[in-house]
């Protein structure tokens, strides 16, 4: 039983898969302040604030790392009985959310490409997504506000002129699109841009101006994303839901639309333990076809069709090797 539990809250760790379907009426949050980036506090992580656990799979050289990582969490609050549209950034039980699920089991895969800032924000509750013009588009509007906000502050204070990694999922990569327009897209702060990680959301190639595909796994200043399911299942909101949108491969980095077992590099399962040659791909209609999964959790995995919540920690590894590449690929760029 005890089992059994774990593998539910895994798989509830970074957004559920269904919308909540209640209808609440908006109400504007109780304080409007926008956090104060400028206190350690409403950082989850930086470089000099890793957890024991999150310091597990970040680089033991932190002090040679070259390359910033600024990472946007996913949606952590989809409980139904939960009537804010937006999560205070003090709120204990979701700072553990982040800490514990969405930077121990996302962000991590980029800890040994550059230091990691994760800024705590007043995320949008679940319901945003299926309620847009009830409150919807305000609740994700304010949550965007401070994770501009944050990045505003990381560059005044802490860049100091250094190339950047850009990683996200589900609203995380809504906010990443806008913070891409905001701050790169036909901008100097471009140049300095080794990579978006745009994952777990709908991204057209025509997206951005200047900030193209990256369809070459060394190559450097676009972005990538992508939105798995189980092979042969589709979104509840029809076949062509995704069709149209980026699907980037996130096991060769390149055009193939196809992989095996061996060329997968690894799955990162809630105990921490990398499971690799665990799953085969096929890109088909802006989706990721996956196959269930070789890990303990298999039986319980095989009842999923809907494989968002493992976007980044089924390929894990590969996204790790990859980030790791093009911030090398980026940093040989500039000595020529």
């Amino acid at each position: 039983m005890k089992k059994i539990v774990i593998l539910i809250s895994f798989f509830i760790v970074f957004i559920a898969c269904n919308a909540a379907r209640n209808r609440v009426d908006y109400k504007v949050p109780a304080n409007r302040t926008a956090p104060n980036y400028d206190l350690e506090k409403n950082w989850a992580v930086l470089p000099n604030k890793y957890t024991k656990d999150f310091n597990e799979f970040a680089s033991k050289k932190q002090d040679t790392l070259k390359a910033d990582v600024f990472y946007v969490y996913p949606t952590l609050n989809s409980e139904k009985k939960d009537l804010r549209w937006n999560v205070p950034i003090e709120d204990k039980k979701q700072q553990a959310k982040v800490l514990n699920r969405a930077v121990l089991f996302q962000a991590s895969a980029f800890a040994t490409s550059g230091k990691v800032y994760v800024p705590f924000y007043r995320q949008a509750h679940l319901r945003s997504y299926s309620n847009l013009k009830n409150g919807g588009e305000k609740a994700l509007l304010l949550a965007y506000s401070d994770v501009k906000k944050a990045f505003e502050l990381y560059l005044k204070k802490y860049n100091n002129g250094r190339p950047i990694i850009i990683a996200s999922h589900s609203q995380g990569a809504t906010h990443t699109k806008f913070l891409l327009r905001d701050f790169f897209d036909e901008k100097p702060l471009q140049k300095k841009l080794i990579a978006a990680y745009v994952i777990g959301t709908v991204v057209k190639p025509n997206q951005f101006n200047t900030i193209k595909i990256m369809t070459k796994p060394n190559e450097t200043g676009g972005f990538v994303g992508w939105n798995t399911f189980k092979k042969g299942h589709y979104p509840k909101k029809g076949k062509d839901y995704f069709k149209g949108s980026v699907t980037t491969n996130p096991i060769t980095w390149n055009l193939e639309k196809s992989t095996t077992l061996a060329q997968h590099k690894g799955f990162l399962y809630s105990n921490k333990k990398l499971y690799k040659n665990a799953l085969k791909i096929q890109i088909i209609d802006g989706l990721v076809w996956s196959t269930t999964p070789k890990f303990p959790g298999r039986l319980f995995m095989s009842f999923l069709k809907n494989y968002h919540v493992g976007d980044i920690n089924l390929f894990w590894k590969d996204i790790q090797q990859n980030a790791e590449l093009r911030t090398r690929t980026w940093l040989e760029n500039q000595k020529n």
